[in-house]
């Protein structure tokens, strides 16, 4: 029971305004962006593995990796299972994912790491919102993505770690990155 304590909604989609989409809708969108998100996720690592997999911190990439290969293959399920369309924006995130990882990782290793850093920054907070969207009766959707934002801050954490923000031009760099993947979370939610 909602006793006022708890101010998540008992159903997904209770608390809707005029002109926010339905239930259906609500969660189509969420499944199709995180589906897109994790695929792009995962080409970034690609990328970054392809100039730094044989240095040092490339078996910390592959650890990041292999977690993001976790959260790509559970939404490719969930696509399946609810019938939901995946992006036809898929071609553009599977190059410009590889390309930012590649174009970061070229640039050294604290590079690579503050573009982890600047996506998974993003991408937990877009998780966060999720979650809070989620009703009781989406619990094992919502118990999924509150696992695979833990884990997007843990691979925040490790960037920060590696010492991202030691970047050249970090802030600059940062913020132009998170722009862009906000701007990826917005297409891939409508297209």
């Amino acid at each position: 029971m909602n006793n006022g304590r708890d101010k998540r909604p008992k159903i997904t989609g209770e608390d809707l305004l005029p002109g926010d989409p339905d239930r259906k809708t609500l969660i189509e969108r969420m499944i199709r962006v995180d589906h897109a998100g994790e695929f792009g996720a995962a080409r970034i690592y690609e990328g970054q593995l392809a100039v730094l997999g044989k240095q040092p911190v490339g078996e910390t990439i592959r650890q990041m990796a292999a977690q993001e290969e976790k959260h790509l293959a559970a939404f490719n399920e969930l696509i399946v299972a609810r019938r939901v369309r995946p992006t036809i924006l898929s071609p553009v995130w599977h190059a410009a994912g590889f390309a930012l990882g590649a174009a970061t990782a070229a640039m050294g290793e604290k590079a690579a790491m503050a573009c982890t850093v600047a996506v998974e920054d993003v991408i937990q907070e877009h998780y966060a919102d999720q979650s809070a969207l989620l009703g009781d009766d989406e619990v094992e959707l919502r118990n999924l993505i509150d696992e695979f934002r833990a884990e997007e801050i843990e691979h925040k954490e490790t960037g920060l770690a590696h010492d991202a923000e030691q970047t050249p031009g970090y802030r600059v760099m940062s913020e132009v990155i998170k722009t862009g993947t906000r701007a990826a979370i917005w297409l891939s939610t409508r297209i």
